[in-house]
């Protein structure tokens, strides 16, 4: 038996369940950490009900068995995708959701592998170019590792969070990061000489909100809009059509999320016709890790016990608490 987190009546509960079995192409892995993405999990226990929903989708731990080419017992190894993946003391995953963590990088920033993958698809997603600019509304743990990967990629960010500790971490990395709607706009008309950003990308919650419109007034003229957070597509499309803007949607981590080919059957994409699948997103999240072009420090400073999740999980509920929490399941 194992311990998992679940949400039930609004709340999140430590229970009992069987550790899950080892299938063909899958690897049986004894969790170390899993982090806990605060937007998304939050949502989940707000709506739960009696029946209980599992928590988690990202976390990192050794393996045990392996029935999948490439990884074998002892391999630390990243993982990423509900319902294979989440808050439990032991994963059966399968190898498409899996990548090795380089020696260089902690367990506790391979745990966010998750996070990190869904991070790079919302910038793939953009189709941006070498040097082009980019808003990040939002610098919630995604906001914060997008805004990072952007720059890393050498594009022009500006970041944007209402709160002033948010944003302040931001600038510490040498990234514009504003407060303020207006702040925002005059950053984005500076950097861009008055036309705009090439893209905004909204990691933003709350569903209905006026950013929505105020992100195609930042965009320049066939400008794109990409919906990261959980926000409803409400765009004036007078400003739209006259700007020929494009709204977009970004899905999770990438190519292979939600098909039971890649994701149950554990069957990969060709490299050729799918060069970034969820899983090599995964590893690629790891390799900026790796070569110092994130840092993730800052999102694993707080740590938790298994046995304390439920702390935890009331702490996500303040917004200017950490960004993030790692639970931590080592003896």
């Amino acid at each position: 038996m194992m311990k998992k987190v679940t949400a039930r009546n609004g709340r999140a509960e430590l229970v009992t369940a069987e550790i899950p079995l080892l299938k063909e192409g899958y690897i049986l892995i004894k969790t170390q950490f899993s982090a806990i993405s605060a937007g998304t999990e939050k949502t989940i226990i707000q709506i739960s009900k009696e029946n209980p929903i599992d928590l988690g989708y990202s976390a990192m731990g050794v393996v045990t068995e392996s029935i999948a080419p490439g990884f074998e017992p002892g391999d630390r190894v990243a993982c990423y995708g509900a319902p294979y993946v989440g808050h439990r003391e032991w994963l059966s995953v399968p190898a498409t959701l899996c990548a090795k963590v380089p020696d260089n990088v902690s367990s506790e920033a391979a745990s966010l592998c998750g996070i990190g993958a869904i991070a790079i698809h919302a910038l793939r997603t953009a189709s941006l170019q070498f040097g082009e600019t980019v808003a990040v509304v939002g610098l919630g743990p995604l906001g914060r590792l997008i805004a990072q990967i952007a720059d890393a990629a050498s594009y022009h960010v500006i970041g944007c969070d209402l709160s002033r500790k948010r944003a302040d971490s931001l600038r510490e990395l040498g990234i514009i990061a504003e407060t303020g709607l207006e702040e925002v706009e005059s950053s984005i008309m500076s950097e861009t000489g008055g036309n705009g950003a090439d893209a905004v990308l909204l990691c933003t919650g709350g569903k209905k909100t006026s950013l929505t419109g105020e992100s195609i007034q930042w965009v320049r003229d066939k400008g794109k809009v990409v919906i990261v957070g959980d926000v409803e597509p409400d765009f004036p499309r007078s400003v739209m059509f006259r700007k020929e803007a494009q709204i977009l949607i970004s899905r999770a981590g990438g190519p292979g999320r939600y098909d039971p080919v890649y994701e149950k059957e554990a069957v990969d994409y060709p490299y050729g016709y799918v060069r970034w699948t969820e899983g090599r997103n995964i590893a690629e999240f790891l390799r900026l890790v790796s070569v110092g072009k994130i840092d993730v420090s800052a999102f694993h400073q707080e740590k938790r016990k298994l046995n304390e999740t439920a702390e935890a999980f009331q702490d996500i509920f303040n917004p200017e608490d950490a960004l993030t929490y790692i639970i931590d399941y080592r003896a």
